[in-house]
């Protein structure tokens, strides 16, 4: 039987609307390759009225995120509109199913990046913005190794929400932003950092990777206007209840979410 991204993307669908937690999905409905994850995803995109996505986000760019997921390469996922915030951001901590947050730097693009192979320099010439950011993540996985890869392609990776900050009047094209260093911390004293040369050796290198991945090509590549999240240089802080989020870039400007 021919895989049917759109049984794998209703499954999803009803799993988190159900708050549930995603276990190995059914023979004949869970994809075995990217390219299958890749297009389910397309259909979740279409199934929650997202498509063309408000962005994407890059995870496991990161050594240690890739450590911490048990992972060799990153994973792309798309972000819908209503679940992208700009510079601070009040949410319910109540809406998220074992929420987490991440320290991450994002991009938003001046140009398309069509699909397909591209060069760093390629990435670099069609980036706007530079800013700072937080994602959302939900810890809505079971057993990692039974769900699979392409599974965690198909869920979007993790992901919830995000957090983007401004550019503020720092001009980034003068800054190292390969060799940033990031803080993230709670007010509840919790805190962690990690430098951006950790996200695949420079932080563009993930949008080079994005641009050529099965995800691009099944959305049809990246479009101007869209926000890019290129990965957290620290393993998500997961939440035990309500906290007040940070992330520093210095000099880009912070970033703040509460989630009461």
């Amino acid at each position: 039987m021919a895989f049917d991204p759109e049984r794998t993307a209703a499954a999803l669908h009803r799993i988190r609307r159900d708050r549930a937690i995603v276990s190995a999905l059914p023979a004949g409905i869970a994809p075995t390759t990217e390219a299958e994850g890749a297009a389910a995803q397309l259909a979740l995109a279409l199934l929650v009225h997202a498509v063309p996505p408000y962005g994407f986000k890059i995870g496991a760019t990161g050594k240690r995120m890739q450590a911490y997921l048990g992972v060799n390469e990153p994973i792309a996922g798309f972000m819908r509109r209503d679940d992208v915030h700009h510079g601070r951001a009040g949410l319910r901590f109540a809406d998220f199913v074992r929420p987490g947050v991440e320290c991450e730097v994002a991009v938003l693009l001046a140009a398309d990046l069509p699909p397909g192979p591209c060069s760093p320099d390629q990435a670099l010439a069609v980036v706007r913005d530079f800013v700072a950011g937080i994602e959302i993540v939900e810890n809505r996985y079971g057993d990692l190794a039974a769900v699979g890869t392409p599974t965690l392609v198909a869920d979007q990776m993790y992901h919830a929400a995000a957090v983007v900050g401004d550019q503020g009047g720092v001009e980034w094209r003068s800054l190292d932003v390969g060799a940033l260093r990031g803080r993230i911390s709670l007010d509840d004293g919790t805190a962690d950092e990690g430098v951006t040369t950790d996200l695949l050796g420079h932080p563009l290198n993930g949008l080079a990777w994005l641009a050529g991945s099965s995800v691009a090509a099944a959305f049809g590549g990246l479009k101007a206007g869209q926000v890019v999240m290129l990965g957290s240089v620290t393993p998500p802080i997961w939440l035990n209840g309500p906290a007040t989020v940070t992330v520093t870039f210095p000099p880009l400007p912070a970033v703040t979410v509460r989630l009461a």
